[in-house]
């Protein structure tokens, strides 16, 4: 798996987790690491999202094929 894929995969996840928080807890994690509307903030949801539109990349890939692409090793 290229680094970049590894980088946005992680991002996507910590993004599903801090809106995991906010739908059940009313809990925003990245606001309150960094400050609500500060620039690191913005930085990081920018970045969340980049990462979302860049993983539609490598879902398209899996789905256009039988198997998983972890199962065939690449």
């Amino acid at each position: 798996m290229k680094p970049i894929n590894i980088v946005t995969l992680l991002l996507v996840i910590v993004g599903g987790l801090n809106w995991g928080l906010v739908g059940l807890f009313d809990f925003d994690l990245v606001a309150t690491i960094f400050g609500a509307g500060s620039v690191i903030s913005r930085i990081v949801y920018i970045l969340v999202g980049l990462s979302a539109l860049w993983q539609l990349g490598p879902l398209s890939s899996a789905l256009r094929t039988d198997e998983p692409a972890a199962i065939r090793g690449k």
